[in-house]
């Protein structure tokens, strides 16, 4: 299938490794040109060097935390490749713990860069999207049940999900997509963190996957096909979607 990417332009956030690295590398793979972009120099110029696109990809130190971080990537792609057709909003995972365990400044941190980071983001792309154009957020399966140990994105996923849901009734009249993605256990180097967590992160690695259908984490590059599928002119059609991709893991419809 011809996704239909050649030459189209995207922003993808938290992209220096994991969900965002890989959909980046695909967005690549089908002629898209990508603005990566993560918190640290030193990170995105690794990371840019690794997807080994040399003309097509632009690294960019920006967190999406920071209120000027919207305007800085959307302008990055605009003036490095003179459109912008759309965004990938992913940010690392909250801190670990329960409701009643992590603090208020942890809460507080996370809203900056999980809500009101990725939301500043999608607004500013928004201004410069035109028909055809998609804002796709990289969420959880927390979104429609409680991950243990998770509380805050327990707390604040179903929250961004439900602002894009909105998104997607405001921006469809312009012809510009909104969704979400909800990755399960994706063997990430966050995952490998929580699963330390543990005391023994191979038997709790083993306890998880038995939990889902397919019997094993999924991988990084079968997330960033998913993503670059919804993110290209072949998902036309689809907005206003949570897209599980999570081995079958989710029990509800």
């Amino acid at each position: 299938m011809d996704l239909g990417l050649q030459d189209k332009v995207y922003v993808v956030t938290g992209a220096t490794r994991g969900l965002g690295f890989a959909t980046a590398r695909e967005l690549l793979a089908d002629g898209a040109q990508v603005v990566i972009s993560g918190r640290t120099k030193e990170a995105v110029e690794t990371a840019a060097n690794a997807l080994g696109a040399p003309g097509r990809v632009l690294g960019v130190a920006a967190d999406n935390a920071d209120p000027g971080a919207a305007a800085q990537l959307v302008h990055a792609a605009v003036n490095e490749f003179g459109r912008l057709d759309g965004v990938l909003v992913s940010v690392g995972g909250p801190a670990a713990g329960t409701v009643l365990e992590t603090t208020e400044a942890q809460w507080q941190s996370a809203f900056e860069s999980v809500v009101l980071g990725a939301l500043r983001i999608a607004r500013t792309a928004a201004a410069s999207l035109t028909e055809g154009g998609v804002i796709a957020f990289v969420l959880s399966t927390s979104v429609r049940q409680p991950v243990p140990g998770l509380g805050i994105s327990n707390g604040l996923r179903p929250g961004l999900a439900m602002a894009a849901k909105s998104l997607a009734d405001e921006l469809g009249p312009r012809g510009i997509r909104v969704l979400g993605l909800l990755p399960g256990r994706i063997a990430t180097d966050r995952l490998r963190e929580l699963d330390a967590l543990s005391g023994d992160p191979e038997a709790a690695r083993a306890r998880a996957a038995a939990t889902i259908p397919l019997g094993r984490y999924g991988t990084p590059e079968e997330f960033g096909k998913v993503a670059a599928f919804a993110l290209s002119p072949a998902a036309s059609y689809l907005t206003g979607v949570m897209i599980p991709v999570d081995g079958g893991a989710l029990r509800a419809l």
